[in-house]
């Protein structure tokens, strides 16, 4: 038996996933029933799994088993107007979304300044989590000042999206100011969140919202599953 055994084991299994022999969702078999599959130990099934559960291929979920993560291929276009269900539709992705939680609390600097607002003045933080077609995709936060927005977690939640309710501010329109990316790697608290293994990296999108003047409304900080998406930078004129 070589060292290389778990690397072959890890092919095995990938090549099952490809071809549906191993659909997105079901469970994989336990650790000692791998092992028996293919003849092996079980330091090399665990290898295997876990390299897999790193590239996104499998989802372990503690106390439950090993699962076969559906991977939706999304791209996010990131242009003027940027929005999460337009992006999403077009592709045929089902998006639904869950609030994780709202409160207010004095601006951190780089917030107040973004917002335009004095630094230690209070905001409306909204946490939300995205699904496509149900797999988790993004987390984050968004924040508004509380003199302006003081009710958007309320409205937000009835009304389901950030356009209808901005327009109930009488904000009927709005674009995207700036956006700031980066990659790193995730903590175990997102990897939690996002149901992936703790050593795949996320990608931070940092951006502020304006209206058409200029004025900023909202900053947003969102973390991505960098196994799910891949961004597209639109030029001039949004494509969706």
């Amino acid at each position: 038996m070589t060292r290389e055994r778990w690397r072959e084991i890890r092919a095995a299994i990938e090549q099952d996933i490809m071809d549906g022999v191993l659909e997105p969702g079901s469970r994989l078999p336990t650790e000692p029933e791998l092992s028996t599959l293919y003849g092996t130990g079980r330091h090399s099934v665990r290898r295997a799994v876990a390299e897999l559960a790193k590239e996104g291929h499998l989802s372990i979920e503690q106390g439950r088993g090993t699962f076969v993560q559906p991977r939706p291929t999304l791209t996010y276009t990131i242009g003027q107007r940027t929005r999460l269900r337009r992006n999403m539709a077009s592709q045929g992705v089902d998006v639904s979304g869950q609030m994780l939680g709202a409160e207010r609390l004095a601006a951190p600097a780089k917030v107040a300044k973004a917002v335009q607002i004095d630094a230690g003045s209070e905001v409306v933080v909204t946490r939300r989590l995205s699904l496509a077609d149900g797999v988790p995709s993004s987390f984050g936060a968004l924040y508004h000042s509380a003199a302006r927005f003081p009710d958007f977690p309320e409205r937000r939640q009835a009304m389901g999206s950030v356009s209808a309710v901005y327009a109930s501010y009488g904000i009927k329109d709005y674009v995207r100011g700036r956006t700031r990316m980066h990659a790193r790697p995730e903590r175990s608290s997102e990897a939690r969140q996002l149901r992936q293994h703790p050593d795949m990296p996320v990608i931070v999108i940092r951006a502020v919202d304006t209206q058409l003047d200029g004025t900023p409304i909202a900053v947003t900080e969102v973390i991505w599953s960098a196994a799910r998406v891949e961004f597209d930078i639109s030029h001039g004129e949004d494509r969706l």
